[in-house]
């Protein structure tokens, strides 16, 4: 079945830098999966993105298959969201290259992550001076409409809308200019071990961080350990009290529910690992299952690039053609 791209059309963007855990369920996937029903959504594994630093490429490709599975045992519908790997799209890398023609060198060396490490001192490859313009392409190529965004992204979506307005001034109308989505209350999952900071693919020790993939003891384990406090009241305070109030936005997330003690921090982390544990136990499965036949993956994979290829193309001719190149 092929998708018809026709109403507003959505881009979520997945880095295969380590495995899919609890935060991008809760605060990409399930909102990707819920946009099928009212938005041509497309979910896109930005491998490129992933080589702005040191890299296993045996391990990258495990990755972006391993997502791509993970993308379908949670739900998302390859005939409604097209999937698509990056790299697989040759149009990304030349719009990048006619966008970094629009762009300064002043508006990517200050994105925070360029910034960061450079301030660290060591090498720094080009790539991760120049991805924001890549990112902008992945965006623009598209005619995307709306971008799901948190705060670690937010420079990023206004480059993209940067350069488009920019473009279209000079050179006429070329580019939807997106807006961004912000996601839900309570969408934001914090790391289980330190609170203060987002449960992240990358984190050196991963203590805090649930794997969608995780076995049940796993699981247990890490919100037995996870973060609380002194207090000895279960309630939300992200102030004073942010790995309690962690723990209830996860389980608000992901059973819809408070907790059943108001005064045990105990019976709040057994209430987490059972709604967890249900939220990812079908999702385990599914997974067993799709990732038996990788050959079925990999289809999936090259039907969702066909179906958006055009579009793509589309987007580049246009593009060459306002910049005065020849067809």
């Amino acid at each position: 079945m092929t998708t018809t791209l026709t109403r507003t059309r959505r881009l979520t963007g997945f880095q295969p830098t380590g495995h899919l855990h609890l935060g991008n369920l809760l605060g990409a996937l399930r909102p990707l999966i819920a946009a099928q029903e009212t938005t041509d959504s497309i979910a896109m594994i930005v491998d490129l993105h992933a080589m702005t630093v040191e890299h296993d490429p045996a391990a990258l490709r495990a990755y972006v298959l391993e997502q791509a599975t993970i993308m379908l045992a949670a739900g998302v519908d390859p005939a409604r969201t097209p999937i698509v790997v990056q790299s697989q799209i040759r149009e990304h890398t030349e719009l990048h290259y006619l966008l970094e023609c629009v762009a300064v060198h002043g508006e990517a060396a200050r994105m925070i992550q360029f910034k960061e490490k450079s301030a660290a001192g060591g090498t720094v490859r080009l790539s991760l001076l120049t991805y924001p313009v890549l990112m902008a392409a992945d965006i623009l190529l598209y005619d995307t409409a709306e971008v799901p965004v948190g705060e670690d992204q937010t420079q990023h979506l206004e480059l993209a809308r940067t350069l488009a307005t920019r473009f279209n001034a000079r050179y006429g109308r070329t580019f939807t200019v997106p807006e961004g989505v912000r996601p839900e209350a309570g969408a934001r999952i914090m790391d289980l071990a330190d609170p203060q900071h987002k449960m992240g693919k990358s984190t050196v020790s991963g203590a805090g961080r649930i794997g969608l993939l995780d076995p049940p003891e796993v699981i247990r384990k890490a919100v037995a350990r996870a973060a609380t406090d002194t207090v000895g009241v279960v309630r939300r305070d992200a102030e004073h009290q942010p790995g309690v109030t962690n723990l209830i936005d996860i389980l608000a997330a992901c059973g819809g529910r408070e907790p059943s003690d108001p005064t045990s921090y105990a019976a709040l982390k057994r209430d987490v690992t059972d709604a967890i544990e249900s939220l990812l136990a079908p999702i385990r499965a599914r997974y067993a299952e799709l990732a038996a036949d990788p050959a079925h993956v990999r289809e999936i994979l090259a039907r969702g690039a066909a179906t958006v290829r055009p579009t793509a193309a589309s987007t580049v001719r246009r593009t060459r053609a306002a910049l005065g190149l020849l067809g």
